[in-house]
């Protein structure tokens, strides 16, 4: 391998056949490409799904108030389902439940959740959730001032409220919100906390009040109009069985058939993201097939031309092993080429992948996030490039050192 004579040679074979080194080169080059670009693009889907799902608890489970569709109990179709604090409190008692909250909807819908909020000459609309403490849980928040809402706020209907960093920006600019006063509708709101949140601004410009407070403040009685709950390590099947428990309260609560899947609507993450870790598990695999297999079309195809290589220098190899070569420096010789050109085309290919991926990751695009392959992968990669260059390069050159003399320089 660190012979000068032997790389002079492998040198000289390469620019003598420049066609055939190229159009071999560009086969194994295309295969890692491909290889490369097709794992980092299944890690960029891979990293955007877990960033969608990052916005709310993975475990999470939101049932939200709607309208019937099937009549029951003597009711009609199209009656408005409303939940109280007492569903909350009974939810609460569920086997399986790990963190629980509820939402008051101000103006009785969450599209209407929106209100002007104001401090100083300032004043915007931003949405305003009416939640218990324990709603934190479900979401991907992190508190970089102050606190989330406790316990204490719901229970003595404290005037508190948690803002998002782009609340807090619009409204503060420089100055430390936590302590300051804001007027929401017409209600004045002390500022206890500061959020941020991986799904950026839009998820930034929420305010968190307790529910408690909103029902007093906004003459919203006890309603609530969704419960939202986390289940532990529960899988798909567990998750659903808490879930139905909980539907069953309810439609003995409010007189609805609880099979009726529009008087409550019911949005898993357990099973939304087992369905798609499935779902991505298996194009990942289908990525990985492809990609191995165009590799080995590409490393066939240097083993194919290394044979015909071997074939035009019959003549050559008999001259060399007549004049005293070994066995073994025929297959280095050979092996030697085969793993040169395999290694250099898989490198300009494994640069070429990491390139393309590096722009792409550079898009704008929420279902691509941060499309990569780690340094295994790559020293993976390259060491699979060797052993098949290796392997490409030694049955050809197995069979040159076969070759007698006499027959080699008696052919053409």
């Amino acid at each position: 391998m660190f012979s000068a004579d032997r790389w002079l040679e492998v040198f000289d074979t390469i620019r003598r056949n420049k066609l055939r080194t190229a159009l071999t080169a560009i086969s194994v080059a295309w295969g890692i490409f491909v290889l490369v670009f097709l794992l980092g693009l299944g890690r960029g889907l891979d990293n955007g799904l877990r960033a969608n799902f990052a916005k709310d608890a993975t475990n999470g489970v939101w049932i939200n108030a709607n309208k019937t569709s099937v009549a029951h109990g003597g009711y009609d179709v199209g009656r408005r389902i409303s939940f109280a604090n007492s569903d909350y409190e009974r939810a609460k008692k569920v086997e399986g439940v790990e963190f629980i909250s509820g939402q008051h909807y101000i103006s009785g819908n969450r599209r209407g959740s929106s209100m002007i909020t104001k401090y100083g000459a300032k004043a915007n609309t931003f949405e305003l959730d009416a939640v218990y403490a324990e709603s934190i849980r479900l979401q991907a928040h992190e508190m970089t001032k102050g606190r989330f809402l406790s316990a204490s706020d719901i229970a003595q209907t404290r005037k508190s409220a948690v803002i998002g960093q782009t609340v807090a920006e619009f409204l503060f600019e420089k100055k430390d919100p936590i302590g300051e006063w804001i007027t929401i509708g017409s209600t004045a709101f002390q500022v206890v906390g500061v959020f941020t949140d991986p799904g950026g601004a839009e998820e930034e410009r929420r305010i968190y009040i307790p529910v408690s407070t909103a029902q007093l403040a906004f003459n919203g009685g006890d309603k609530l109009g969704q419960l939202q709950m986390t289940v532990g390590q529960a899988g798909p099947e567990e998750a659903q069985a808490i879930i139905d428990v909980i539907v069953g309260q309810l439609a003995e609560r409010h007189n609805f058939d609880p099979a009726d899947t529009q008087a409550v609507r019911v949005h898993n993450n357990i099973e939304q993201f087992d369905r798609f870790k499935k779902l991505f598990w298996m194009i990942s695999t289908f990525v990985i097939v492809i990609g191995l297999g165009t590799l080995a079309a590409g490393v066939v195809g240097v083993s194919n031309i290394m044979m015909i290589a071997v074939k035009e220098r019959t003549k050559e190899i008999g001259v060399r092993k007549a004049l005293g070569a070994t066995p073994w420096s025929i297959v280095f010789m050979i092996t030697q080429e085969a793993v040169f050109l395999t290694g250099v085309a898989g490198l300009l290919g494994l640069s070429a992948g990491v390139g393309v991926l590096g722009l792409l990751g550079k898009l704008d695009n929420e279902f691509i996030v941060d499309p990569n392959i780690d340094l295994s992968m790559g020293v993976g990669a390259a060491a699979f490039l060797v052993f098949a260059g290796a392997l490409a390069g030694y049955f050809p050159a197995r069979a040159a050192a076969k070759v007698n003399p006499i027959h080699a320089l008696r052919d053409q």
